[in-house]
């Protein structure tokens, strides 16, 4: 197994460069401790036999799998390489990611080395979010006197919003209501929203204003 690090990617808005030193003062609203998104990909190198995965291989690539505790949030890949794995050893392993949960993705993130010929190589994207730079107020900050945000200005908010985020790549790039089971999410949230507000609106039509004067 070997695990790559993929570089970070600041994600939300921006971020005010050299707001992080004590010497500047960030006067805006701006939230200088931004939520940070990093991807770790996890490979595994399988072989194949002929167009179906080698003998013991489904039970090695199990143990892998529940060596690293796979779960919902993880995106499991595979790449065949240029030889091009068979059909039925790409079954295997979607059947066996079926298992925890999960759906095979489409696409395989780009990972260092190349495939050799006669095996299959199976990925897993494991992303976090973190706000890096949020620690305790020091006591330089406390006196203020020119109208600054302090140091942990938008921390807690924004520590919320990494820990609660059920995929931190949403943060970078959000996702489309146009295309794929996003767009039939958002149509069903959509749905049951006009359904509670009309819901809401027949039980205030109904209700019966009574007067208080007196005669």
């Amino acid at each position: 197994m070997r695990i790559i690090a993929t570089s970070s990617l600041i994600a939300l808005g921006l971020v005010l460069s050299g707001c992080s030193s004590s010497k500047v003062a960030n006067q805006s609203v701006d939230s200088v401790n931004q939520p940070v998104v990093q991807r770790i990909d996890y490979v595994m190198d399988v072989n194949t036999s002929g167009d179906a995965l080698a003998a013991g291989e489904v039970s090695r690539v199990r143990g892998w799998l529940d060596s690293l505790r796979v779960g919902y949030g993880d995106r499991v890949s595979v790449d065949n390489g240029e030889s091009g794995a068979g059909r039925s050893a790409i079954n295997s392993v979607a059947a066996l990611v079926g298992t925890y949960g999960l759906a095979l993705a489409t696409h395989a993130p780009v990972t260092q080395g190349v495939v050799a010929p006669g095996a299959m190589r199976v990925v897993v994207s494991r992303t976090t979010a973190s706000v890096p730079g949020c620690s305790n107020q020091p006591e330089e900050d406390l006196a203020n006197y020119n109208a600054a945000t302090t140091r942990g200005y938008g921390c807690a908010v924004n520590s919320s919003l990494a820990a609660m985020v059920a995929n931190p790549e949403d943060l970078i790039v959000g996702r489309s209501s146009d295309n794929g089971r996003a767009g039939a999410t958002n149509a069903v949230n959509g749905a049951a929203i006009n359904g509670y507000y009309g819901t809401i609106s027949k039980k205030a039509g109904s209700i019966q204003l009574e007067s208080t004067g007196g005669k």
